[in-house]
């Protein structure tokens, strides 16, 4: 929840909702987790948009360095608040690191979008002419 208590409200009482509808108003561990899942929330507290920022990285820019805006652009959403919602959050579980070229996925970051890291490790490679 990002250590945000108003993150923290929000999330607990859509969980809440969930358990009064399913779950007699009981919230217990499976209750809470299928809750968050019904939010698209995952184990490590992603959203959809820290996903598709992942996923985003991954794919389109095959692991490489990805630069604030570029990455703004190809998710839509807007630079400032991927710097100050997203990244902070990404970048504290070790999901992505900030480099003097841009944003890069760590390996945490494939393993928990489900791919292998570049073995290259996502840099450029130089050709010898």
């Amino acid at each position: 929840s990002r250590g945000t208590p108003r993150v923290v409200n929000r999330l607990l009482k859509r969980v809440r909702d969930y358990a009064q509808v399913c779950c007699n108003g009981n919230i217990d561990l499976e209750t809470a987790r299928a809750g968050l899942s019904m939010l698209a929330i995952d184990e490590l507290g992603l959203d959809a948009v820290d996903r598709r920022m992942l996923l985003t990285m991954i794919e389109k820019f095959g692991g490489r360095a990805v630069g604030l805006d570029t990455i703004a652009a190809a998710t839509g959403e807007d630079a400032t608040t991927i710097e100050d919602v997203y990244e902070p959050y990404l970048l504290q579980l070790g999901l992505i690191a900030r480099t003097p070229r841009g944003r890069i996925v760590l390996p945490a970051g494939y393993a928990h979008m489900g791919f292998s890291p570049p073995q290259d490790g996502g840099q450029q490679q130089r050709l010898d002419l």
